[in-house]
């Protein structure tokens, strides 16, 4: 019998795969992120989800596991999650009436076979009040989140469009995450 792990603790991906349909656990990989400055974002969200599903395909070998890793990137900078509320009304301030990134590494192990994509969105947020900003940060929403927002809740009003795949800013592309699992024989 199949069984699929998801490697990671984010109530969103768990959510995005039970949406599916898909019965899998839970183990969260607890690595120390190691991250080479030399990579370029794309390579290194890829790498981290590696590092994620791997230390917890060590665990399960006899497993499909899935790792992912998600940034935020604005003028080539890298948008973690803010330290407090100013730096959430900073980061919005910048992302007012913009275009940004945002990319997610996903990889997949099972025994020895595994692979690694990530899908990049563009997001352009609507210009924002200083009051929307404010009003917004005050719901407590932007804390856990990289680029202090979230699409799929009350962040949703600061997104005039994307291009690109909805999911992948949730955290975790669907679609082709799907896909790939079938390419390395799960069946679904």
């Amino acid at each position: 019998m199949q069984h699929l792990v998801l490697a990671s603790g984010s109530p969103r991906r768990k959510e995005l795969l039970s949406n599916l349909q898909l019965s899998f656990d839970i183990f969260v990989s607890n690595i120390d992120e190691i991250i080479d400055s030399n990579l370029k974002p794309e390579e290194m969200v890829m790498s981290l989800a590696y590092q994620k599903a791997k230390a917890v395909a060590n665990q399960y070998p006899d497993s499909y596991v899935i790792g992912a890793d998600t940034i935020v990137l604005f003028q080539n900078q890298i948008l973690g999650k803010p330290k407090n509320e100013a730096e959430s009304i900073e980061v919005l301030k910048k992302l007012s009436n913009n275009t940004h990134e945002v990319i997610t590494g996903v990889a997949i192990i099972y025994q020895d076979k595994s692979t690694t994509f990530f899908e990049k969105t563009e997001v352009t947020f609507w210009d924002l009040s200083e009051d929307e900003i404010t009003k917004y940060v005050a719901t407590g929403e932007p804390k856990d989140k990289a680029g202090s927002y979230g699409i799929q809740e009350l962040g949703s009003a600061l997104v005039k469009h994307i291009s690109g795949d909805y999911f992948s800013v949730v955290g975790l592309p669907v679609s082709r995450t799907l896909r790939e699992l079938r390419k390395l024989g799960f069946k679904c």
